[in-house]
């Protein structure tokens, strides 16, 4: 089964962005599913690699890198990269730099799609 699932919210402040990552991980282990995880918006923020938080916060970077340990793919919207000052060298390994193309095609490729 292929899961596309698209994250529109901040890295932070939002439950909605954290339990999306969540089902994301936890989709990503599961035999015979592959897992696209695709950031929108603000939602690019969680695949930026090094950040800090304050002891005993969930760490986003670190739980989209499950997901990728698990073949699992993390794409980011160039656009919304761009507009945030983001380069892809700032993500997390394994998260790439994206197009509206490659949603659209994610998207009908997809046999589920979740959105966030």
């Amino acid at each position: 089964m292929n899961v596309l699932m698209i994250i529109n919210g901040s890295a932070y402040g939002l439950d909605s962005t954290y339990n999306a990552v969540r089902l994301a991980a936890s989709l990503s282990k599961r035999e015979g599913v592959d897992v696209t995880v695709f950031l929108l918006g603000d939602g690019v923020t969680a695949a930026m690699s090094g950040q800090q938080t304050a002891d005993g916060y969930y760490k986003l970077d670190r739980m989209l890198g499950t997901v990728v340990r698990n073949d699992g793919r993390i794409l980011c919207c160039g656009t919304c990269m761009d507009a945030r000052g983001i380069q892809e060298s700032m993500l997390i390994e394994g998260a790439h730099r994206s197009t509206m193309e490659d949603l659209t095609d994610s998207t009908l490729a997809a046999d589920k799609v979740l959105v966030f």
